[in-house]
């Protein structure tokens, strides 16, 4: 009995494929890491301006940003957001926070501290930065 009529990849076929998805895989992977990366860019973004509003509602009951009524110093809190994204940006006050001024940032940590954009700050006047083009969504 002839085996002629038996086919299948050669070694040399095989290894082309490997090669040609190994190329690809090259190619897409920076590309998915970036667009991941902005996504939660644009989360933390969001947070920050969750958090600018708190100090807002915070301003209008205390009348000052600071402290409230009682004289307890004021704190960020502890939102799903925030805890959503505490293993790629922590957030703080930036600096002292005055009885008529804030800041608030999310710096980049873990897998995000590559993120080319950097720390995020929000203020009360909502001045954000950095203003590089493409850090914050208009």
């Amino acid at each position: 009995m002839k085996r002629s009529n038996i086919r299948g990849f050669t070694l040399i076929e095989l290894l082309v494929v490997v090669a040609i998805v190994a190329i690809l895989a090259m190619i897409a992977y920076p590309s998915y890491t970036e667009q991941v990366r902005k996504s939660r860019r644009g989360t933390a973004q969001a947070c920050l301006m969750e958090l600018a509003q708190y100090m807002e509602r915070f301003y209008t009951t205390n009348m000052r940003y600071d402290q409230d009524t009682g004289g307890t110093a004021v704190a960020l809190p502890n939102t799903d957001c925030v805890q959503d994204l505490n293993n790629f940006y922590t957030f703080s006050f930036s600096g002292n926070v005055t009885q008529t001024a804030f800041t608030i940032q999310a710096a980049p940590t873990g897998a995000q501290a590559g993120d080319t954009c950097g720390t995020l700050t929000i203020d009360q006047a909502g001045q954000k930065t950095p203003t590089t083009s493409g850090c914050w969504a208009n």
